[in-house]
């Protein structure tokens, strides 16, 4: 085991096998390195993973390994990517399959849209676009369920607290019980797993599953107990020329019931030449300044600060992206705090969508100006996106009803 620097946060990972390619493997909710390989059915689906690929696992920060957070510092989806970034870094991974379990496949799917020339391929088992259920996403949990599912945690932590619906197979076995509850049991204390349940809750990539143009593997069986098949066939409906296969079985881990069927599904898919991207268009941050004078501060810097580029400037706006959109909100306030206090009147908008960022023009960035131009002096105003890709920011928005829309405000 070793670990990777993220933000000052110390991420473990392990890299074991060699191939001809990367795998990073993302668990789903809570994991724990060591006590993956202390489950005989968990070791055979990672090794033999391990036996056509150099694989790469981590945990997230917050959970198993990894440094402890306070629980109103659990990675939102943005930190989680960072996370992702420094462990391929530290493994000397320039490009890798990202593939990922339940929860773990929204996570996925946000890495491959944002970074696809770093993403091989994509490959998404038992997951799901958004956890609760909408109107036009029925098959997601109601908010009782999930509150009745929080306070399980709360009340039966220490125990096999889930594994009927994740493991139904094996939900009699008393050696896999004891095994999943010691696993959990590592893997995050009752306070980190039901703010990481409530903040895996307010997910919601469904605007993202467009953007991802690197070959994509959907696999989810047919029973899963846990998450319904229309969330995998939903999920496959979204991305362009996504794979979709729809395995027998009720188990949602994937290392129990039939492994072999999913296994040999990834080895099929992977056994295709790689693709390499096809352009510079990837999901961008964009965020735009408007001011009722010339900007007087050093922008490029300002921007550079959280990690984001200006591609354009004019006398009284400015254009820049960022690869995260918490980033891009927490910009725009800085930059119209310093504008503020320098006398200068400003707004800004902040848009998420697939472009080229060094071209500052196309729809994406039509909609941050757009926007822009919606807000008061002093405030930010944000696309629906935004607020579904930063649950755990700490960032608060209201409802600003136009004239035919509705735009989302950032409070805090």
């Amino acid at each position: 085991m070793r670990y990777a620097r993220s933000e000052g946060v110390n991420i473990a990972y392990q890299v074991v096998g060699s191939g001809p390619r990367d795998i990073v493997f993302v668990m789903g909710w809570v994991s724990h390195l060591e006590y993956f390989w202390s489950e005989p059915s968990f070791v055979r689906f990672l090794s033999r993973l391990a036996s056509k690929a150099r694989l790469i696992l981590f945990d997230k920060r917050g959970t198993g390994r990894s440094d402890p957070v306070p629980i109103s510092e659990l990675p939102t989806l943005e930190r989680r990517l960072d996370d992702v970034r420094a462990v391929m870094e530290a493994a000397g991974s320039d490009r890798a399959v990202l593939m990922g379990v339940s929860e773990g496949g929204p996570l996925c799917s946000l890495f491959a849209a944002t970074y696809p020339k770093r993403t091989e391929a994509l490959i998404m088992i038992g997951s799901y676009a958004r956890r609760l259920r909408d109107d036009d996403y029925p098959w997601g949990t109601t908010p009782d369920e999930h509150d009745r599912f929080c306070q399980t945690i709360i009340d039966e932590w220490g125990g096999p607290v889930g594994v009927e619906e994740r493991a139904p197979s094996r939900a009699n076995d008393p050696a896999f019980r004891e095994w999943w509850a010691s696993y959990l049991r590592m893997g995050a204390s009752p306070g980190a797993a039901v703010a990481l349940t409530r903040m895996n809750a307010e997910i919601d990539v469904r605007s993202v599953l467009p953007s991802i143009r690197v070959p994509t593997l959907v696999i989810h069986r047919a029973g899963d107990r846990c998450l319904r098949v229309e969330e995998g066939r939903y999920l496959a409906s979204r991305i362009p020329r996504a794979q979709y296969v729809e395995l027998a079985g009720d188990d949602h881990l994937p290392f129990v019931g039939d492994q072999d069927a999913i296994l040999q599904t990834v080895e099929q898919f992977l056994a295709r030449p790689p693709a390499q991207a096809a352009d510079n268009r990837l999901l961008a941050s964009v965020l735009t300044v408007a001011a009722d004078s010339d900007v007087p501060i050093d922008c490029e810097r300002e921007v550079a600060k959280l990690r984001g580029a200006l591609v354009a400037r004019s006398g009284q706006s400015l254009v820049a992206t960022f690869d995260g959109p918490g980033r891009a909100v927490g910009c725009a306030s800085l930059l119209l705090t310093v504008m503020s206090e320098m006398g200068v009147r400003a707004r800004a908008g902040v848009h998420v969508g697939e472009c080229d960022p060094a071209v500052a023009d196309g729809p994406v960035f039509e909609m941050s100006r757009a926007l822009a131009n919606t807000a008061v002096h002093g405030a930010v105003h944000a696309s629906r996106t935004v607020v579904d890709l930063v649950p755990g920011s700490g960032l608060l928005f209201e409802p600003v009803m136009l004239s035919d829309s509705v735009v989302w405000r950032v409070v805090r």
